[in-house]
């Protein structure tokens, strides 16, 4: 064990709540803490790009840092331990060791058959089950609270600890609901590189997640989604309506459903989603 693991270790109660986050402190975030804060447990909030998720083109170089506001925004809704690791104590044997062993993991389903976010960034499941696995065996919490937004990611999260149970054994994955600007646009890191020209345009997803509630049948929805989203000038990757456990396509069963959409904007990918009533 590592001086750092050590000292995080003595610093942990039994099974904290915890709150995984890459930093880059909004709302959105602050929402996760005051949660987890609320469930009765001590709150752990670990900040850490994680460089096994960006794949060579990706923005990890630029991905927005504000360590000081972020440590003071998290202690402020609720947070107890703050937990800011090295690169060397998430991946001890370094950061090219853990990007073979991202592309070497074994995935859910939910990761890989949906045809989403894993045909759009294959490498990105891959690195977030790993930097997770290893966060959780560092900080070996009870509840890990993770917002919905990422609404892929964190049915792959959900889905890896069930099928890892013996080695995460005691965790809830527990999702909460996307967090919204006064406008609607979903809070994101990365809504500080939006300009006064592209915001409106931004509104774009959340817009076609309105358009598509109206919509009698998944396939209109689909319809009315792309419709909204050629209308702001947005390329789009996927909008579509799906199962909302397995995100394959939707069956005549009743089970519920979720819109998703990912769509790029002058370069800067944006993601939404929300429950399709149907």
């Amino acid at each position: 064990m590592t001086a750092e693991e050590t000292e995080l270790a003595g610093a942990l109660g039994e099974r904290p709540a915890f709150v995984p986050t890459m930093g880059a402190l909004h709302e959105g975030h602050v929402s996760l803490i005051r949660h987890a804060a609320g469930l009765g447990h001590q709150v752990v909030v670990s900040i850490f790009v994680n460089p096994t998720q960006f794949a060579p083109n990706e923005d990890l170089a630029t991905y927005p840092r504000t360590r000081e506001d972020d440590i003071e925004r998290a202690r402020e809704a609720g947070a107890d331990v703050i937990f800011i690791p090295d690169e060397q104590v998430v991946y001890p044997g370094g950061s090219r060791a853990a990007e073979r062993g991202a592309a070497a993991i074994q995935l859910p389903e939910v990761a890989t058959r949906p045809g989403l976010e894993d045909a759009c960034r294959r490498h990105f499941f891959g690195g977030v089950c790993l930097v997770v696995g290893r966060l959780f065996d560092l900080v070996r919490p009870g509840p890990a609270i993770f917002g919905e937004k990422d609404y892929q990611q964190f049915m792959v999260i959900r889905s890896m600890v069930q099928e890892q149970a013996e080695r995460f054994e005691g965790i809830e994955v527990i999702g909460c609901p996307t967090i919204r600007e006064p406008d609607g646009l979903a809070m994101s890191s990365r809504n500080v590189r939006l300009t006064s020209d592209t915001r409106e345009r931004a509104l774009g997803p959340y817009r076609a997640l309105q358009a598509a509630g109206q919509a009698e049948t998944p396939r209109e929805a689909e319809a009315s989604m792309a419709e909204v989203l050629d209308a702001h000038d947005l390329e789009i990757q996927y909008a579509v309506i799906r199962d909302a456990e397995t995100l394959e396509a939707v069956s005549d069963d009743g089970r519920p459903m979720r819109a998703l959409i990912a769509a790029t904007l002058d370069g800067l990918r944006l993601i939404d989603n929300a429950p399709y009533p149907g």
